[in-house]
């Protein structure tokens, strides 16, 4: 698969002004619902009604949705507003009564994409299909899972393909209900800048009050579009219920985001960031000469543990550091989150180096 500007062919015909938006509850409950918050959003920038109809969870005896038949709601709510709908498929059965309902856009969730086996399988159900098909990141953070499953859609004669961020999952707790590890999808637009790149605030959050950042974060990074997990009563949802919005929050974000533009031709802005840019490349290179030296440091300290035949990992230590970096890096503008990835890489790296020292490998 190669990039090429055919890959955004079926958004770019879409025509819009603004940024693609898929809105819509987490599960389509009843038919009442899911008419209601159609009606409410078809005069905002929504393009496409979203709702779940097979809800696998996590653990059992959860609300796990209502089954095809939700799909007759969706086709009532597309010929009563015209909005384009969409569900998340999970096997090939799936698709094949998505398209009996005539569903416009079908997605790959994110505990379908880390299985080559079953993407394959919805792959073959799907093989030629005018569908638009998106492709959610897998739930770990693997870029070739991730464009693996997009690859085998595309070999099976699929063409109107894009992927949804919705974060990675993360076995330490941080304000995130799934890590963004903003640089993973800012890896797959360097490698194919052409295939539509849209932002799943909800999963990402966890909680609506940090939807709207995470937007306008996708929309400094140049994303295509958003699906946001909207209700017309989000606190009684039956699943999700502290991540959706209202229909009118949907709006009012939509009226707060400011879309950038990815360049300016202007000469002075050029000359700033030209400027800036070279500044960044200096810092960088004095980071990397610094890290150098502490691993150099970190070999000398394995030397000395060698000869004295003590263990490499002292945890007392590694904690003092930690907490000490924590509270200086807090000082000057870095965030724990931050910090707390930064020096545990380092911490991993030094470990790597004493572990050779001790093994008896010269670098």
């Amino acid at each position: 698969m190669e990039n090429s500007k055919e890959l955004r062919s079926w958004l770019d015909d879409f025509g819009l002004n603004h940024p693609l938006v898929i809105a819509g509850p987490c599960s389509a409950e009843t038919e009442e619902q899911v008419l209601t918050i159609a009606h409410q959003l078809k005069d905002s920038d929504a393009t496409v009604l979203r709702a779940g109809i097979w809800k696998p969870r996590t653990r059992p005896g959860n609300f796990e949705g209502v089954g095809a038949l939700g799909l007759k709601w969706l086709q009532k709510a597309k010929e009563e507003t015209g909005m384009l709908t969409t569900t998340e498929v999970a096997n090939a059965n799936h698709v094949d009564l998505a398209l009996e309902h005539d569903v416009d856009i079908l997605w790959i969730g994110a505990r379908t994409t880390v299985s080559p086996f079953i993407v394959q399988d919805i792959a073959d159900a799907l093989k030629g299909t005018d569908k638009i098909v998106l492709v959610k990141n897998p739930v770990n953070p693997d870029l070739s899972l991730w464009l693996g499953a997009v690859e085998r859609l595309h070999t099976a004669d699929i063409s109107k393909l894009g992927v949804i961020h919705r974060g990675f999952s993360a076995y330490e707790k941080t304000k995130y209900r799934n890590n963004p590890e903003w640089q993973i999808p800012i890896e797959l637009q360097n490698k194919f800048p052409d295939l539509p790149l849209i932002l799943d605030p909800s999963h990402i959050a966890g909680r609506r009050d940090i939807i709207f950042d995470l937007c306008q974060t996708a929309l400094d990074l140049n994303y295509d579009g958003i699906m946001v997990e909207t209700h017309h009563t989000p606190d009684k949802a039956w699943s999700d219920a502290a991540q959706q919005i209202t229909p009118d929050t949907l709006k009012q974000i939509m009226k707060d985001l400011k879309v950038r533009k990815e360049v300016s031709a202007s000469e002075e802005f050029q000359s700033k960031l030209g400027h800036l840019r070279s500044k960044i490349d200096i810092a960088d290179s004095q980071i990397l000469d610094i890290l150098s030296k502490r691993m150099k440091i970190a070999e000398e300290i394995g030397e000395v543990k060698k000869g004295q035949n003590v263990a490499i990992l002292q945890t007392k230590r590694w904690n003092e550091i930690l907490g000490k970096m924590v509270l200086e890096g807090e000082e000057r503008g870095l965030s724990e989150e931050f910090v707390l990835r930064l020096f545990k890489a380092i911490h991993q790296e030094s470990i790597n180096h004493q572990q050779k020292i001790l093994d008896g490998i010269k670098s």
